[in-house]
Protein backbone atom coordinates (compact mmCIF):
# COMPACT_ATOMS: atom_id res chain seq x y z
CA UNK A 1 0.00 0.00 0.00
CA UNK A 2 1.20 3.31 -0.56
CA UNK A 3 3.32 5.11 1.98
CA UNK A 4 2.09 8.23 3.27
CA UNK A 5 4.29 10.05 5.03
CA UNK A 6 2.78 13.50 6.33
CA UNK A 7 -0.84 14.80 6.95
CA UNK A 8 -1.18 18.21 7.02
CA UNK A 9 -5.07 18.05 8.15
CA UNK A 10 -6.02 21.94 7.57
CA UNK A 11 -4.51 23.16 4.08
CA UNK A 12 -6.44 25.75 2.85
CA UNK A 13 -3.93 27.05 0.31
CA UNK A 14 -3.02 23.87 -1.30
CA UNK A 15 -6.94 23.19 -2.44
CA UNK A 16 -8.12 26.79 -2.41
CA UNK A 17 -11.98 27.12 -2.13
CA UNK A 18 -11.81 23.71 -0.15
CA UNK A 19 -11.66 22.41 3.05
CA UNK A 20 -8.67 20.70 2.27
CA UNK A 21 -6.02 18.33 3.49
CA UNK A 22 -2.88 17.43 2.29
CA UNK A 23 -1.02 13.82 2.21
CA UNK A 24 2.48 14.22 1.50
CA UNK A 25 4.23 10.70 -0.40
CA UNK A 26 8.07 10.27 -0.35
CA UNK A 27 10.47 9.95 -3.66
CA UNK A 28 10.96 11.93 -6.69
CA UNK A 29 12.62 11.82 -10.03
CA UNK A 30 14.05 15.30 -10.34
CA UNK A 31 16.38 16.89 -8.41
CA UNK A 32 16.03 20.69 -8.19
CA UNK A 33 18.40 22.41 -6.33
CA UNK A 34 15.77 24.82 -4.84
CA UNK A 35 13.13 21.80 -3.43
CA UNK A 36 12.35 22.74 -0.11
CA UNK A 37 11.46 19.02 0.58
CA UNK A 38 14.50 17.49 0.35
CA UNK A 39 13.98 15.16 3.09
CA UNK A 40 10.80 13.80 1.16
CA UNK A 41 13.32 13.47 -2.04
CA UNK A 42 16.48 12.30 -0.27
CA UNK A 43 15.92 10.69 3.34
CA UNK A 44 12.30 8.76 2.89
CA UNK A 45 13.10 6.68 5.20
CA UNK A 46 13.41 9.08 8.14
CA UNK A 47 9.97 9.80 7.99
CA UNK A 48 7.51 7.55 9.68
CA UNK A 49 4.64 5.63 7.54
CA UNK A 50 0.76 6.80 8.31
CA UNK A 51 -0.54 3.81 8.65
CA UNK A 52 -3.69 3.37 6.26
CA UNK A 53 -5.91 2.54 8.83
CA UNK A 54 -4.83 6.07 10.55
CA UNK A 55 -5.86 7.70 7.77
CA UNK A 56 -8.55 6.24 6.51
CA UNK A 57 -10.16 6.61 10.49
CA UNK A 58 -9.15 10.25 9.85
CA UNK A 59 -11.13 10.57 7.13
CA UNK A 60 -14.03 9.02 8.30
CA UNK A 61 -14.03 11.11 11.66
CA UNK A 62 -13.93 14.38 8.97
CA UNK A 63 -17.44 12.80 6.81
CA UNK A 64 -19.55 16.03 6.45
CA UNK A 65 -16.78 18.31 6.89
CA UNK A 66 -13.89 17.59 4.99
CA UNK A 67 -13.94 18.16 0.99
CA UNK A 68 -11.03 17.63 -0.51
CA UNK A 69 -7.35 15.78 -0.28
CA UNK A 70 -4.74 17.23 -1.88
CA UNK A 71 -1.88 14.92 -3.01
CA UNK A 72 1.74 16.31 -2.93
CA UNK A 73 5.21 15.02 -2.66
CA UNK A 74 8.16 14.51 -3.46
CA UNK A 75 6.29 13.42 -6.61
CA UNK A 76 3.38 11.17 -6.25
CA UNK A 77 2.47 9.30 -9.76
CA UNK A 78 5.87 7.37 -8.88
CA UNK A 79 3.63 5.29 -6.37
CA UNK A 80 2.79 2.01 -7.71
CA UNK A 81 -0.35 2.00 -5.44
CA UNK A 82 -1.62 5.80 -5.93
CA UNK A 83 -4.33 4.61 -7.50
CA UNK A 84 -5.52 2.46 -4.34
CA UNK A 85 -4.88 5.63 -2.25
CA UNK A 86 -7.35 7.76 -4.88
CA UNK A 87 -9.87 5.05 -4.95
CA UNK A 88 -10.34 4.82 -1.36
CA UNK A 89 -10.99 8.48 -1.24
CA UNK A 90 -13.22 8.83 -3.69
CA UNK A 91 -15.62 6.08 -2.34
CA UNK A 92 -15.90 8.61 0.32
CA UNK A 93 -16.87 11.51 -1.65
CA UNK A 94 -14.07 13.63 -1.66
CA UNK A 95 -12.25 15.82 -4.24
CA UNK A 96 -8.92 15.06 -5.41
CA UNK A 97 -5.92 17.49 -6.32
CA UNK A 98 -3.10 16.18 -7.76
CA UNK A 99 0.11 17.88 -7.49
CA UNK A 100 2.75 16.30 -10.38
CA UNK A 101 5.98 17.45 -12.01
CA UNK A 102 4.69 16.27 -15.28
CA UNK A 103 6.93 13.47 -15.57
CA UNK A 104 5.00 10.48 -15.86
CA UNK A 105 2.32 11.54 -18.51
CA UNK A 106 0.13 8.04 -19.15
CA UNK A 107 -0.04 7.36 -15.25
CA UNK A 108 -1.85 10.87 -14.98
CA UNK A 109 -3.97 10.28 -18.03
CA UNK A 110 -4.78 6.66 -16.73
CA UNK A 111 -6.05 8.39 -13.43
CA UNK A 112 -7.89 11.27 -15.24
CA UNK A 113 -9.63 8.70 -17.18
CA UNK A 114 -10.52 6.91 -14.19
CA UNK A 115 -12.28 9.84 -12.71
CA UNK A 116 -9.91 9.67 -9.95
CA UNK A 117 -9.09 13.29 -10.20
CA UNK A 118 -10.64 16.21 -10.19
CA UNK A 119 -8.00 19.04 -10.38
CA UNK A 120 -4.82 19.35 -11.32
CA UNK A 121 -1.72 21.60 -10.57
CA UNK A 122 1.35 20.78 -12.68
CA UNK A 123 4.92 22.13 -11.43
CA UNK A 124 6.34 23.71 -14.72
CA UNK A 125 10.14 23.98 -14.08
CA UNK A 126 11.31 25.80 -17.24
CA UNK A 127 11.09 25.92 -20.64
CA UNK A 128 11.09 22.08 -22.11
CA UNK A 129 14.59 21.95 -23.39
CA UNK A 130 15.73 23.62 -20.03
CA UNK A 131 14.48 20.42 -18.08
CA UNK A 132 17.78 18.38 -17.43
CA UNK A 133 19.65 21.04 -16.50
CA UNK A 134 17.05 22.60 -13.86
CA UNK A 135 15.98 19.15 -12.51
CA UNK A 136 19.31 18.08 -12.45
CA UNK A 137 17.93 14.79 -13.80
CA UNK A 138 17.27 12.65 -16.79
CA UNK A 139 13.83 13.84 -17.98
CA UNK A 140 12.34 13.38 -21.65
CA UNK A 141 11.33 16.60 -22.35
CA UNK A 142 8.83 15.56 -24.65
CA UNK A 143 7.24 13.77 -21.69
CA UNK A 144 6.42 17.22 -19.89
CA UNK A 145 5.39 18.05 -23.19
CA UNK A 146 2.78 15.41 -23.03
CA UNK A 147 1.38 15.73 -19.64
CA UNK A 148 0.70 19.42 -20.59
CA UNK A 149 -1.69 18.24 -23.94
CA UNK A 150 -3.24 15.67 -21.46
CA UNK A 151 -4.32 18.13 -18.91
CA UNK A 152 -5.74 20.39 -20.78
CA UNK A 153 -7.74 18.12 -22.60
CA UNK A 154 -8.97 17.08 -19.68
CA UNK A 155 -11.46 19.16 -18.95
CA UNK A 156 -10.66 19.53 -15.26
CA UNK A 157 -9.81 22.36 -13.61
CA UNK A 158 -5.99 22.99 -13.34
CA UNK A 159 -2.86 25.41 -12.46
CA UNK A 160 0.35 25.25 -14.02
CA UNK A 161 2.55 26.81 -11.79
CA UNK A 162 6.82 27.97 -11.75
CA UNK A 163 9.00 28.85 -9.21
CA UNK A 164 11.57 31.80 -10.11
CA UNK A 165 15.22 31.26 -9.06
CA UNK A 166 17.84 33.88 -9.35
CA UNK A 167 20.49 32.67 -12.09
CA UNK A 168 18.69 29.29 -12.71
CA UNK A 169 14.61 29.87 -13.79
CA UNK A 170 14.26 33.82 -14.88
CA UNK A 171 12.12 36.37 -16.65
CA UNK A 172 13.81 34.22 -20.24
CA UNK A 173 11.98 31.08 -18.73
CA UNK A 174 8.79 32.68 -17.96
CA UNK A 175 8.48 34.38 -21.22
CA UNK A 176 9.24 30.94 -22.92
CA UNK A 177 7.08 28.76 -20.69
CA UNK A 178 4.28 31.95 -21.79
CA UNK A 179 4.38 31.23 -25.42
CA UNK A 180 4.72 27.39 -24.71
CA UNK A 181 1.60 27.32 -22.66
CA UNK A 182 -0.55 30.21 -24.33
CA UNK A 183 -4.11 30.39 -24.00
CA UNK A 184 -3.71 27.90 -20.65
CA UNK A 185 -6.58 29.52 -18.44
CA UNK A 186 -4.58 29.81 -15.25
CA UNK A 187 -0.68 30.39 -14.59
CA UNK A 188 1.23 31.01 -11.43
CA UNK A 189 4.62 32.53 -10.68
CA UNK A 190 6.37 31.42 -6.98
CA UNK A 191 8.34 32.81 -5.16
CA UNK A 192 11.82 31.01 -4.86
CA UNK A 193 11.73 30.39 -0.65
CA UNK A 194 16.00 29.76 0.37
CA UNK A 195 15.06 27.66 2.75
CA UNK A 196 15.89 24.00 3.35
CA UNK A 197 16.63 23.77 0.12
CA UNK A 198 18.16 20.39 -1.24
CA UNK A 199 21.21 21.77 -2.42
CA UNK A 200 22.70 23.90 0.81
CA UNK A 201 24.21 26.84 -1.84
CA UNK A 202 20.54 27.65 -2.74
CA UNK A 203 19.81 29.16 1.02
CA UNK A 204 22.58 31.85 0.24
CA UNK A 205 20.61 33.30 -2.85
CA UNK A 206 18.75 36.58 -2.51
CA UNK A 207 14.75 36.05 -4.17
CA UNK A 208 14.07 38.21 -6.95
CA UNK A 209 12.82 41.27 -5.80
CA UNK A 210 8.91 42.12 -5.30
CA UNK A 211 9.81 44.56 -8.60
CA UNK A 212 10.90 41.91 -10.62
CA UNK A 213 8.63 39.51 -10.19
CA UNK A 214 5.49 41.91 -11.01
CA UNK A 215 7.83 42.41 -14.17
CA UNK A 216 7.37 38.47 -15.01
CA UNK A 217 3.66 38.55 -14.15
CA UNK A 218 3.22 41.65 -17.01
CA UNK A 219 4.98 39.49 -19.23
CA UNK A 220 3.44 36.44 -18.67
CA UNK A 221 -0.09 38.16 -18.95
CA UNK A 222 -1.08 38.50 -22.21
CA UNK A 223 -0.79 34.91 -22.70
CA UNK A 224 -2.74 33.29 -20.42
CA UNK A 225 -6.32 33.65 -19.17
CA UNK A 226 -5.30 34.37 -15.52
CA UNK A 227 -1.67 34.85 -14.08
CA UNK A 228 -1.21 34.81 -10.20
CA UNK A 229 1.56 35.63 -8.10
CA UNK A 230 2.40 33.56 -4.90
CA UNK A 231 4.90 34.09 -2.14
CA UNK A 232 5.15 37.75 -3.06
Amino acid sequence: MVEIKGLEKFAPKDFPGFIASTVFLSGCNFRCPYCHNPGLVLRPDTYATIPMDFFLAYLDSRRGWLEGICISGGEPLLDQDLEALLTVIKERNLLVKLDTNGSRPETLKRLIEAKLVDWVAMDVKAPPARYPEVTRSKVAPQDISRSTEIILASGLNYLFRTTVVPGLVGEDDILGIARWLAGSRVFQIQQFSPVNTLESGYERIRPFSREDIRHMEELARPYFGEVRVEGV
